[in-house]
């Protein structure tokens, strides 16, 4: 078994990396990394250089992956971690670069460690990686710790300051959390299917105040003017990918100042390499269109993405971001809709709090005990929150 490091994804074949990702998680399909590569949203001039883990077996087939980075900034991760680095300078210490397993700019749960589904990785050993909590004592291991472990050995060769696994699903924190990586939780707010058949019957379950103040919402886009269209990505044209770009860019810039992560070629490149993973809803008004949001979904979920406008109609944003995306789901089966970070607003809407996972490592022995107690005061702080969120839910009390 080798462990190897690639710089572009557009070195490893297409076809091997995607027979890896279970369920069309979107994210990490090769062509969603490859567009990011290509579109020059992801490169050492943006701070995220691609480091991607490749595992092959004796034979060199591809037989697991982690994506990576390594960054010498923290925007674009949603994880934050700004105070930590902030300590680091303050003690003439530097924070960046550092080693980061995420979907660049994306803050959705998903695999971060991906094994072909014929590998039995309970007992493969890699007899020749350092363990981080061992001293420099050599252990055997099952594959994702293994693959960890190679991740840290290459974290140490590069000399950077840490490697962080953000947003990785509950299974993979539990087993690095257990092996010595520190496990942070955040709070995010996910949609789940009850098996609903239309989404009259999702209403059917708020109490009936908040069931009126929703149907209002959605009345007020109505009465506006405004009509809505969902398309899948082989029925978007050319030009609505433009218009889509314009409206992100407006959006970022009102918010923030720049024109946002993602370069200008990245949507109508996406919409030619995975069409059939993609659904955009697009506002209408006086046969114009004036606002749209963009959604990935795989086998099981709805991953709400990027929205933007260049008109601001009353409740839009709420109708073309989260109901058209219910109704949708509900249409194709689908159990999860997770609408992206932040956003207390949805909780009335029908959003649930859901728990959210990061692990870390440090290499300074000093500042990773200091992170380990930042972390025991937050988590109690997190779930409080989790706790406190979910009696605002507009659900009937049984």
């Amino acid at each position: 078994m080798k462990f190897s490091f690639c710089t572009s994804i557009t070195t490893v074949n297409a076809e091997q990396w995607n027979a890896l990702i279970p369920g069309r998680y979107p994210f990490l399909r090769h062509e969603f990394i490859a567009t990011l590569e290509t579109s020059g949203s992801t490169t050492a001039d943006t701070g995220w250089e691609p480091h991607h883990l490749l595992v092959h077996d004796d034979d060199d087939n591809l037989i697991a992956l982690a994506p990576l980075y390594l960054k010498d900034h923290s925007y674009g991760e949603y994880v934050f971690d700004w105070a930590w680095a902030d300590a680091y300078h303050r003690n003439n210490l530097e924070y960046y670069p550092k080693l980061l397993s995420a979907i660049p700019f994306t803050p959705a749960t998903g695999p971060r460690f991906v094994i072909h589904p014929n590998v039995t990785h309970s007992n493969v050993g890699h007899p020749n990686v350092v363990h981080p909590k061992m001293n420099g004592a050599i252990e055997d291991t099952n594959l994702p710790i293994a693959m960890a472990n190679a991740i840290i050995d290459e974290a140490r060769r590069l000399g950077v300051s840490s490697w962080h696994c953000l947003f990785g699903d509950k299974a993979l924190t539990s087993q690095l959390s257990e092996d010595g990586y520190l496990k942070r939780l955040g709070c995010q707010f996910h949609w789940y299917n009850q098996g609903f058949s239309h989404f009259d019957d999702f209403l059917s379950t708020f109490s009936s105040r908040k069931r009126k103040n929703l149907r209002k919402e959605r009345q007020k886009v109505i009465e506006q003017g405004v009509t809505l269209v969902r398309k899948c990505g082989d029925s978007i044209s050319e030009a609505e990918w433009e218009q889509f770009y314009t409206f992100y860019h407006l959006t970022y810039f009102k918010r923030s100042g720049h024109q946002g992560y993602l370069g200008p070629s990245f949507f109508p490149t996406l919409g030619k390499q995975m069409p059939e993973q993609l659904m955009m809803v697009q506002a209408y008004y006086e046969g114009r269109m004036v606002a749209a949001a963009l959604n990935l979904f795989s086998d099981t979920h709805l991953y709400g993405r990027y929205w933007g406008c260049d008109e601001d109609f009353n409740a839009l944003h709420f109708e073309a971001c989260y109901y058209q995306g219910i109704e949708f789901a509900i249409e194709r089966g689908l159990q999860v809709f997770d609408p992206g970070a932040q956003g207390e607003h949805k909780i009335q809407r029908g959003f649930t709090p859901t728990i959210t996972y990061s692990n870390h490592w440090l290499a300074d022995p000093r500042f990773h005990h200091a992170v380990a107690h930042f972390l025991e005061q937050e988590t109690p702080g997190i779930l409080a929150y989790r706790d406190e969120t979910q009696t605002l839910l507009p659900f009937r009390k049984e």
